[in-house]
């Protein structure tokens, strides 16, 4: 398996142009959404977050139809780096 992905780009008047590449990125209500692959035909969606930021995002998909979904971007305020409860992040604590 490839970790290429296949895009096609349409623009308005319905031109196509098709391309591909490892990884893209979608600029959303100002956050840059990454899209790839994980090698194994599952798709990673992921926001970056930029260091000192005071919200972090959630992506939240939703189904909407048999072949349509809902993709939304939601704003949370991220906990201070301040505070030391001496958590470790594990892959088990969600973070």
């Amino acid at each position: 398996m490839t970790d290429a992905l296949r895009l096609l780009l349409e623009d308005t008047d319905g031109t196509q142009l098709e391309t591909s590449c490892t990884r893209f990125a979608v600029i959303w209500q100002g956050k840059e959404v990454w899209i790839q692959q994980d090698g194994r035909g599952q798709l990673l969606i992921g926001v970056d977050v930029d260091e000192g930021d005071t919200e972090y995002a959630n992506l939240l998909l939703r189904p909407m139809a048999t072949n349509l979904v809902s993709l939304q971007l939601e704003m949370e305020a991220a906990e201070s780096g301040e505070e030391d409860d001496g958590h470790v992040h594990g892959p088990d604590c969600n973070h």
